[in-house]
């Protein structure tokens, strides 16, 4: 799965057009709205409240499916992990979850003055992580 989420990465970052991609594809290829709308068998009106739909981000998948079709294209879409990759969003998590439990535990031991070393704490974050990373528990993802 890291592998074809990663062909969508240089993809992240590309910046859609202001005016939304299939009014700039559409223009770009010299189609009129009232062109566009027939491809579609909607009004001009309809198509250009398509355009509107993409650009204030309300339009469906089905919607830019059937804009691309008719602009003889097809629609990519994708998800890219704001990590580099699936397992280092999974590390991260596992790094956040095991230290909220150790730092739990840390607390209450310091209250009954059992408290650990700095040093002892990082390697229990590092040992849960692990172990959250090879269970991957749901509470992972709250």
């Amino acid at each position: 799965m890291d592998q074809k989420l990663k062909d969508f990465g240089h993809v992240s970052q590309v910046i859609p057009p202001p005016t939304g991609w299939i009014k700039a594809i559409r223009t770009t290829l010299g189609i009129s709205l009232q062109q566009f709308g027939t491809k579609l068998s909607i009004s001009k009106q309809s198509a250009s409240e398509i355009e509107q739909r993409e650009q204030d981000g309300s339009i469906t998948l089905k919607s830019l499916k059937e804009a691309a079709h008719a602009m003889d294209m097809k629609l990519v879409y994708g998800f890219v992990p704001m990590d580099e990759s699936l397992d280092a969003l999974i590390e991260r998590k596992a790094r956040e979850l095991a230290t909220r439990i150790v730092s739990r535990t840390s607390n209450t031991m310091r209250l009954e003055d059992q408290e650990n070393t700095e040093d002892r704490i990082k390697k229990a974050i590092a040992q849960r992580a692990e172990e959250l990373k090879r269970e991957m528990p749901k509470t992972l993802w709250d």
